[in-house]
């Protein structure tokens, strides 16, 4: 079997969509997380990004400007993400996870890893090895650190 960039590409598109959709399942079952998947990624960019603004958690969810100020609305009324508006700019919003809010995200991401972890017991270690380093290959080209793709990267966490 030839591994063209568009065979590459037909395969991704193909499993991305069933593991996210297995990760929704999965979130949305366990109620005592009680975050849906926008807000774990809106939560776990703006752990990563402190300071970040509405427009750069839109564009890392792909979402509008508006769907996200209601989604931070949202988690800023559960105590979960503080917005601070700027004196000289009250139109910039900088945002904030909560301690609170860091708390629900190891908590989601905890369990989520857990389940996931459980699905990938099936295969032999040999297998799962095939996909951690699929994994650490894709991770750069994907993250705007292409410098690294042919070389060795640490393994780490990535939320979000």
């Amino acid at each position: 079997m030839r591994a063209s960039p568009d065979k590459c590409a037909r395969e991704l598109l193909d499993v991305v969509p069933l593991v996210m959709r297995i990760i929704r399942v999965n979130m949305r079952h366990h109620a005592a997380t009680d975050l849906s998947v926008p807000q774990f990624r809106a939560l776990g960019f703006v752990d990563r990004h402190a300071g970040a603004s509405l427009s750069d958690v839109a564009e890392h969810l792909g979402a509008r400007l508006p769907s996200v100020s209601r989604l931070v609305d949202g988690l800023a009324a559960r105590n979960l993400m503080i917005r601070e508006e700027q004196a000289a700019d009250r139109r910039y919003v900088m945002l904030r996870v909560t301690p609170r809010g860091r708390s629900r995200l190891q908590t989601a991401y905890d369990s989520t890893q857990a389940y996931l972890a459980n699905q990938l017991e099936v295969l032999p270690e040999a297998k799962r090895k095939i996909v951690i380093d699929a994994l650490c290959i894709l991770r750069p080209l994907f993250t705007g650190e292409r410098e690294t793709t042919l070389g060795e990267r640490p393994h780490g966490n990535s939320r979000g």
